[in-house]
């Protein structure tokens, strides 16, 4: 049916569109900070309200797309976050950031959750990576507009701009995703149970796991989104035209990751690999790439340290295209976006932990033990996700393991 990729299409533009606004504030943090008089650690903690919002809603985003269905929950959750965007433009300060960034991170934590609930929905077990795939590259597409994009505007009419623009087309993407989403006919004929209780799901030995497993690889990403800017200007000296032309290279090289990825394991499940292998091992090959980020900050050369960070973020997509499939993999249609909102919750709590190491590091020592940190810990991840999740195959949702 070629109708699912115009629904994962719409997937993907959610997607750009998130990232785009995460985007805008770590492309505009060196205005922010001289204007705010923020230092590492003040900037630290805003990333933190949005992070600790972003863990506790993944705990209710997920239940509640599936008890309202993709199609209402998912235009829901985006509106939220489209006007918290705009509510930015009127931050006077760290604190009143911050607060921003809460509202913004209780909306945002939907995203995922329902898209993964769209590949599920829509898409064959051995499509489901790439389908993935394709909608996670709306994270690095995102990202690449992000940098020219908000300069341009910062430079032409503010920062304040820049925060309206974004949030207003994360408007104009609800009202296209409430007149084209339709779900398909056998999830509606699926759809008679009752979601599961989320404290249900995560007594089960794949919710947990899973969930530990992003507390060690997630936080990686979100260090390159909020970070990279910043550590343009201050470890390799940038201004902020430099930034914008430069700051898009690793998102480009990362969107590719998405693709590859999800190519590689539906690559080996087309020639008989077990899902269980063919997804692990390639989690494995991607994750190895992730530790180009430890000598990415030695080198003298800023194109030798962004070509490097640009190698590690190409292999967290290969990741994730891979992990974004493992809910699907093992649970029915009715709680995929609340195991992965459960499993995104997590995520959160690793980044809220390591974003505070990162500001803390960063103003005291440098940035060279947070690259070296971050190249290293999506290790235990690999084992987690080797050892500890177990096998890839369909399980009973009630009961326990």
């Amino acid at each position: 049916m070629r109708l699912r990729w115009l629904m994962i299409g719409l997937a993907f533009l959610a997607t750009a569109i998130t990232y785009m606004e995460r985007q805008a504030l770590s492309v505009v943090v060196p205005v922010l900070m001289d204007q705010f008089h923020m230092s590492g650690v003040a900037y630290s903690r805003v990333i933190f309200a949005f992070m600790l919002a972003y863990t506790i809603m993944n705990g209710v985003s997920g239940p509640l797309i599936d008890r309202l269905g993709t199609r209402v929950g998912f235009a829901l959750t985006t509106a939220w976050w489209s006007v918290a965007a705009m509510l930015q433009a009127l931050a006077k300060g760290a604190w009143s950031l911050g607060l921003c960034r809460f509202l913004l991170g209780m909306g945002e934590a939907g995203n995922w959750p329902g898209c993964v609930k769209v590949v599920a929905e829509w898409f064959p077990v051995q499509e489901r990576a790439l389908a993935s795939g394709i909608f996670n590259s709306g994270a690095a597409f995102g990202a690449i507009l992000a940098p020219p994009l908000i300069v341009l505007i910062v430079l032409k009419a503010g920062w304040r701009a820049a925060f309206l623009m974004v949030g207003l087309t994360g408007l104009v993407w609800v009202f296209l995703w409430l007149s084209i989403y339709r779900t398909p006919r056998q999830v509606k004929a699926e759809a008679t149970a009752p979601p599961t209780p989320p404290w249900t799901l995560f007594r089960q030995r794949f919710v947990w796991s899973f969930t530990v497993a992003k507390i060690f690889l997630d936080p990686v990403w979100y260090f390159y989104v909020f970070w990279f800017p910043e550590y343009l200007k201050r470890a390799r000296h940038l201004d902020l035209a430099s930034i914008g032309k430069l700051a898009w290279i690793p998102y480009l090289v990362a969107g590719l990751g998405n693709i590859i990825g999800g190519w590689f394991s539906g690559f080996l499940l087309r020639r008989g690999v077990p899902v269980t292998i063919a997804r692990k091992s390639a989690v494995t090959v991607f994750i190895l790439l992730m530790a180009s980020a430890i000598p990415a900050v030695f080198v003298s050369e800023t194109s030798v340290s962004i070509g490097l960070i640009s190698m590690a973020m190409l292999g967290y997509t290969g990741v994730s295209a891979n992990m974004l499939a493992f809910p699907a993999d093992v649970y029915p249609k009715n709680v995929v976006a609340s195991v992965w909102g459960l499993a995104s919750m997590g995520s959160g709590f690793g980044g809220m932990v390591f974003v505070l190491a990162t500001g803390w590091l960063v103003d005291r020592y440098s940035y060279t033990p947070v690259f070296v940190g971050f190249g290293s810990i999506p290790i235990i991840a690999l084992l987690i996700v080797w050892f500890v999740v177990g096998p890839l195959r369909p399980l009973l949702v009630l009961g326990r393991e």
